[in-house]
Order: structure tokens, then C-alpha cells, then sequence
């Protein structure tokens, strides 16, 4: 009984200095954040004459609504919504593509099927930056500078996601396959009605990483945008920061850097259940 409760203790320590280590791990993490937030609700005489406030300030509505309806060079309501638009067509571009691709490669049976999958796959050996410049020299020859369908188009395609897609639908029975095909199912109908809602927990987990990838997209919305309005909020954010002796307005750059933390963050939190389910689920 007394070895009992002594293991009792120790599991007991070992749980308190888990959650020790993991307060710790967040304060750090969440200092920057913290900052952040900080320096967006005070004036800018407030940042520059040290030491600067740890509390929030007075000024939280005045500096958000400065950036959201004037920002620096452009608005961040608009940076926000050029943002939004690029990351949502990126990302179900992303997955109406690979998860199509898959169900051909896995379920149809032509030539040169295998090839067209490692085609597909030997694209992940090529950094983005080895195509870049041919990809905005046929987005240019096509008139999409400037324009969501050139932010969008040239960065829908995904091997990550066609293999993973691949690689879930080889694990689906042969016997729902074959069942479907006895009711007279068709190929399009046996996708619709079993493979996508098999695969909803995979697609709410790629939605999320592709997400949050689409949303730091920084060097292609460089090249493909050059008026002030196409902007993104990444763009925005870099373009905010003094060059030379120029004056920054820092509790304006502050909040446009808070802001742009919020449209992740909001899809992580209500996509937390499927995101978490798709990643360590293993059986459909």
C-alpha cells in the first residue's frame, strides 16, 4: 500500500512539473503576442520613450480603426480581404484538385497511370523558387498580373495533398467498392456519396494546414501584384516597415500585425475537432 502511494506522489509531481513546463512554454510563445497587442493600444510616443508599457493603453479603438480604414500605404480591411480571397481559392483549389486526381489515379485504370502519380509526386523535389520565374512569365503572357486569378491559379496544385488523398483511399475496403458498384452506382456517385464523407476528417485537417500556407504566402503575391490595392496583409505588413530615416507608425503596424493573426487563428479554433481527428485517425 505505501509503494502505492508513493507512485501515487511521484505521478502526482511529475503531472504538476508537466504543466509547469507547458505554462512556461506558452508565456514565452505568448510574450511576443502579448507585446504585440500592447504596442497596437498606445501612442507612439508611448513605444519609442522606454521602457514601454506591459498593459494595453487607451487607444485600442482609435489605432484598429486607423489601420483597418487607412493603414499605412493601403487599408488593412482591404489587405485582409485580398488575403482571404487568395488563402480560400488556394486552399480548395488545393483540395478539389488532389482529391480528384487521387480518386482517378486509385480507381480508373489507364495508361501510364503510375507515371502520371510519380510525375505528380517528383514535383515535391522542386522548391517554389526553381519555378517561379517561368510560372510569372505564362502568368504575365496571360494577363493575370494584378488580378485574383493570378494570385490563385498558379498555386492550386498540390502533390502533398494528391498523395495523402492517394494514400487514404488505398486503405478503403474493396468490399464498399464493389457494394457500390452491385446498386449501380456510378464512378462519380461512389465519389460523392462514400468517398468524400469518409474523407471529411482529412480534408478539415488539410484545409487548416493549407490555410495557414496560403495565408503567409509572401514572395508570388510580390511578383504577381504590383498596385498598391492587390496587396496582401504579408505584403502589407512588410511594406509598413521604415526604410532609411522614415517615420513608422508603429501602434498602426502593431495592430495590422494582430490583425492578420486572426483569420488563422479563428480556422485552427473551429476547425480544432476535425484537424486534431484527421491527423490521428486511422481507421474510415
Amino acid at each position: 500500500m505505501a509503494q502505492r502511494d508513493g507512485m501515487v506522489e511521484k505521478r502526482g509531481a511529475g503531472r504538476w512539473l508537466t504543466h509547469l513546463g507547458l505554462i512556461i512554454g506558452i508565456l514565452i510563445i505568448c510574450f511576443p503576442i502579448w507585446f504585440a497587442f500592447v504596442a497596437s493600444t498606445v501612442t507612439q510616443d508611448d513605444i519609442v520613450r522606454p521602457p514601454m508599457p506591459l498593459w494595453p493603453g487607451p487607444h485600442l479603438v482609435e489605432n484598429y480603426t486607423r489601420a483597418l480604414f487607412s493603414g499605412v500605404n493601403t487599408p488593412v480591411l482591404n489587405m485582409l480581404f485580398n488575403s482571404t480571397v487568395m488563402a480560400l481559392g488556394i486552399t480548395l483549389g488545393k483540395i478539389v484538385i488532389s482529391i480528384l486526381s487521387a480518386f482517378a489515379i486509385v480507381y480508373f485504370r489507364f495508361p501510364g497511370r503510375m507515371i502520371c502519380f510519380w510525375l505528380i509526386f517528383l514535383t515535391l523535389m522542386l522548391p517554389v523558387e526553381v519555378r517561379i520565374v517561368p510560372t510569372y512569365e505564362i502568368a504575365a503572357r496571360l494577363d493575370l498580373l494584378n488580378s485574383y486569378p493570378g494570385l490563385i491559379l498558379p498555386l492550386i496544385a498540390s502533390a502533398t495533398a494528391t498523395f495523402l488523398f492517394r494514400q487514404l483511399f488505398l486503405t478503403i475496403p474493396d468490399e464498399i467498392v464493389e457494394a457500390a458498384r452491385i446498386d449501380g452506382a456510378s464512378p462519380m456517385r461512389f465519389f460523392r456519396d462514400h468517398l468524400i464523407p469518409m474523407s471529411r476528417t482529412n480534408i478539415a485537417a488539410l484545409f487548416v494546414i493549407l490555410f495557414i500556407f496560403s495565408w503567409n504566402q509572401y514572395l508570388w503575391p510580390l511578383l504577381i501584384t504590383t498596385e498598391p490595392e492587390m496587396n496582401t496583409i504579408v505584403m502589407g505588413i512588410k511594406q509598413m516597415f521604415p526604410s532609411g530615416d522614415d517615420w513608422a507608425d508603429w501602434p498602426v503596424i502593431m495592430a495590422t500585425a494582430i490583425l492578420a493573426m486572426l483569420p488563422p487563428v479563428c480556422v485552427v479554433i473551429f476547425m480544432q475537432r476535425l484537424f486534431v481527428k484527421g491527423l490521428v485517425e486511422s481507421e474510415k
